[in-house]
């Protein structure tokens, strides 16, 4: 039976563009997101399976900063498809959370979350 085994960065912290207001599309606001991805190694492997962490931040700070986008929605599914292109990644889990809504109450932030499978 194959084993997993996990890597988590959180808190990562970027400016991006992201929204639907006018002022969301031309100035960059805060935005927080962790990760988290599952690598699989078969029993077979005598060898560890390991994930470089700067690589997994690269595939993060590009898939942020790749063009802006309207909604967060957008924005954890690139990251979720450059994190899945990574080696030995074979599952996701991404949340990316705005502090800085537009609602008519106090907020401490918006967050989205999805989880995705590279075989699915």
């Amino acid at each position: 039976m194959p084993s997993r085994q996990s890597i988590t960065l959180q808190g990562l912290r970027f400016h991006t563009l992201v929204g639907v207001l006018p002022h969301e599309e031309t100035h960059p606001q805060p935005l927080e997101m962790d990760v988290t991805v599952w690598l699989h190694a078969s029993p077979s492997e005598e060898t560890t399976v390991s994930l470089d962490y700067r690589d997994l931040y690269a595939a993060m700070a590009s898939a942020v900063g790749a063009a802006p986008v309207r909604f967060l929605e957008e924005l954890v599914e690139r990251a979720a498809a450059a994190v899945l292109a990574l080696g030995p990644v074979s599952r996701v889990r991404i949340a990316a959370r705005k502090p800085h809504v537009a609602l008519a109450g106090p907020l401490g932030y918006a967050e989205v979350a999805i989880e995705r499978d590279r075989d699915a």
